[in-house]
C-alpha cells in the first residue's frame, strides 16, 4: 500500500510539472520564433508570475523519487547524467533571464536567453525521458556500471523532438489563452501546427518503442483496454486543441479551448504510457517494488511530501488567479 502510494505521489508530481512548466518552457521556446520584440516581451511577462512555483512541482518530485525509490533515484541519474546536467543548467539560465530581463528592459539578450534555455531545457527533459527507454547495466543489483553515453540512442533524440514540439503547442496554447491582437492570431497559426506536429511525432515514438529495450507491455485485456481508451482520450484533447486554435470567436472560453485540449492529452499520453510500462521503472529488471526504500523511510518522508504538496497547488492557484485574464499586447489593447 506504502508503495502504490508513492508510485501515485511521483507520478502526481510528474504530471504537475509536465503540465505547468510545460507550457512555461513552451512559451520559451516560442519566443524564439517572435519577430516583435514587444511581442516576445509580453510573452515573457505571462510567465514570469509564476514560473518559480511552476517549477516547485520538480522538486517534490526529485525528492519523492529520491526518497520514495533510492535505488531508482541512484540508477537514472547516472543512467542520464549529461541530459539532465544540461536540463538543470538551463532552468538556471531560464530563471536568472527571466528574472533581468524583467527587472531591466527591454533586455534583448536576456530575452534570447530565456528562450535558448527553454528550448535546450525542453529537449534535455525529453532526451533523459529517452533514456528510460534503454537497459541499464549494474553490478550486484544496485552499482550502476554503464557509460555516461551507454543510454544514448537514436529514440532519445526523437523523444526529445517531441517533448520539445508538446511543449511549444502548450505554450501557444497558453499564449492565445493570454494575449489580445496580432499575438493572439499568431499563436492560434503556430500552435496548430506545433500540435500537428507533436501529433506526429508522438505516433512515430509510440510505432517504433517496441523497438528499445523496453518495449509497450500489453499482455492483457484490462491493460490494452486502459492504454488504448486513454490513448482515445488523447487524440480528442489533440483533436479539440486542432479544431480550436484556429477559431476566430473571441471569448474567455474559446480561448482556453486549445490549452485545457492539450492538457488532456498531455496527462492522457503519461498515464497511458505509464499503464503500459507498469511496473518497470528501468529495464530490464528494475521496477517498482524492487527499487522501493525501507517502509519506516517512506512513511517518514510521505509526511513531508504530503504536507508541501498542498503549499506548492495553493501557490499555483493564487498566482493564476491573481494574473487571470488577458494582457493587452495589441496597439491599444483592442481585440480584433
Amino acid at each position: 500500500m506504502t508503495i502504490t502510494l508513492w508510485a501515485a505521489t511521483v507520478l502526481v508530481c510528474l504530471l504537475m510539472y509536465v503540465v505547468l512548466d510545460g507550457y512555461d518552457l513552451g512559451v520559451g521556446v516560442a519566443t524564439l520564433f517572435e519577430r516583435d520584440p514587444a511581442h516576445r516581451r509580453h510573452m515573457l511577462e505571462s510567465v514570469a508570475v509564476g514560473w518559480d512555483g511552476n517549477e516547485t512541482w520538480l522538486v517534490l518530485l526529485g525528492v519523492a523519487l529520491w526518497a520514495g525509490f533510492p535505488l531508482a533515484f541512484g540508477t537514472i541519474l547516472p543512467h542520464a547524467y549529461l541530459p539532465v546536467t544540461v536540463v538543470l543548467f538551463s532552468l538556471v539560465v531560464r530563471g536568472v533571464s527571466v528574472e533581468m530581463a524583467s527587472q531591466a528592459p527591454p533586455a534583448p539578450r536576456w530575452t534570447t536567453a530565456f528562450g535558448v534555455a527553454s528550448l535546450l531545457a525542453s529537449f534535455g527533459q525529453g532526451f533523459a525521458l529517452g533514456t528510460l527507454t534503454s537497459a541499464v547495466h549494474l553490478q550486484g543489483d544496485d552499482v550502476y556500471t554503464g557509460s555516461a553515453f551507454g543510454a544514448f540512442s537514436w529514440f532519445c533524440v526523437l523523444s526529445g523532438l517531441t517533448v520539445t514540439a508538446a511543449y511549444t503547442a502548450l505554450g501557444y496554447a497558453h499564449t492565445k489563452h493570454k494575449a489580445t491582437g496580432r499575438l493572439c492570431m499568431s499563436a492560434a497559426r503556430r500552435g496548430a501546427v506545433a500540435t500537428a506536429i507533436a501529433g506526429a511525432l508522438l505516433i512515430l515514438v509510440l510505432v517504433t518503442v517496441d523497438t528499445t529495450a523496453a518495449p509497450l507491455n500489453l499482455d492483457s485485456p484490462g491493460r490494452t483496454a486502459a492504454f488504448v481508451g486513454l490513448l482515445l482520450f488523447a487524440a480528442g484533447g489533440g483533436a479539440t486543441a486542432l479544431v480550436t486554435f484556429p477559431w476566430k470567436r473571441r471569448s474567455g472560453t474559446a480561448d482556453a479551448l486549445p490549452l485545457g485540449g492539450l492538457v488532456v492529452a498531455t496527462v492522457s499520453v503519461f498515464l497511458a504510457l505509464g499503464v503500459a510500462r507498469y511496473p518497470v521503472l528501468v529495464p530490464p529488471g528494475l521496477t517498482v517494488d524492487s527499487a522501493a526504500g525501507p517502509h519506516s523511510t517512506m512513511v517518514f518522508i510521505l509526511v513531508g511530501i504530503g504536507l508541501n504538496m498542498p503549499l506548492a497547488l495553493a501557490y499555483n492557484v493564487f498566482a493564476h488567479r491573481a494574473f487571470a485574464g488577458k494582457f493587452a499586447t495589441g496597439p491599444t489593447g483592442a481585440r480584433p
